[in-house]
């Protein structure tokens, strides 16, 4: 099979007619504190970095990836404390009119009706080219842990050091990154926060929580803490930089 990139800023329509978010995400993954605000701003002012793969015969859009252009000095320690950082640092500093020398990967959508065609791994090299012709030097990803979600209450630290006796990395996410050069940075406890209140919560999970407390959920990298007395519901995503050469 053969695909071709193509990018919003080529085809604007596709920003309608992608991959629909419900396809790929669970429910609770679409209401982001910092992603929600700055979702569309990706569309209207970095349609060059946001694109999809279609099918190179018949046109079909068969995945779809997003990025954004930021700035990195190479060292693990400054990459910062996840996806929601990276996403302000990265608009703060394209309103200063400031350059970028990074690409950060911000979501690799791949839907059912797609998977098993090795297009995961298609994603990526497509954001090493979307990369290469913007003359960025690093390409970057805050990983969400395709496998993390089986074992909510594992801290990410321990999750990502996991190997197959062969030194495969256990999570197959992470794995299509390491067979693509990348090498795994520091873990990001705290990269993507969803705040909304117990209902919001209930609705989004199909679970009834009662008291207050940590629960874990379906599809849930890590635990929700519900407070009934503030009536909200907070949730910090964990990741892990995946850094490509």
């Amino acid at each position: 099979m053969t695909t071709r990139i193509v990018t919003i800023a080529e085809r604007p329509e596709l920003a309608d007619e992608g991959i629909p978010d419900e396809e790929v995400w669970p429910e609770y993954n679409l209401h982001g504190d910092v992603t929600t605000l700055v979702w569309q701003r990706l569309y209207d002012e970095l349609p060059g970095f946001q694109f999809v793969l279609v099918d190179g015969e018949s046109d079909q859009v068969l995945a779809e990836g997003h990025t954004v252009p930021c700035w990195w000095d190479g060292d693990d320690d400054t990459l910062g404390s996840g996806l929601d950082d990276t996403l302000g640092n990265a608009f703060d500093r394209l309103d200063a009119g400031g350059g970028a020398n990074t690409l950060c990967a911000v979501a690799a959508e791949v839907p059912p009706r797609s998977q098993g065609r090795g297009l995961a791994r298609a994603l990526l090299q497509a954001m090493g080219t979307i990369a290469d012709r913007h003359e960025l030097t690093h390409l970057i990803a805050p990983v969400r842990p395709s496998w993390k979600e089986r074992y909510p209450i594992t801290p990410i630290e321990r999750y990502v050091t996991w190997r197959w006796d062969d030194g495969r990395l256990f999570d197959p996410w992470m794995r299509v990154h390491e067979s693509l050069g990348a090498r795994v940075g520091l873990t990001i406890p705290r990269s993507l926060r969803i705040t909304g209140s117990v209902a919001d919560w209930e609705g989004w999970t199909g679970l009834v929580f009662p008291e207050s407390g940590s629960y874990v959920f379906p599809h849930g990298l890590a635990p929700v803490d519900i407070d009934h007395d503030a009536g909200t519901g907070r949730y910090w995503e964990p990741n892990v930089w995946m850094i490509h050469r």
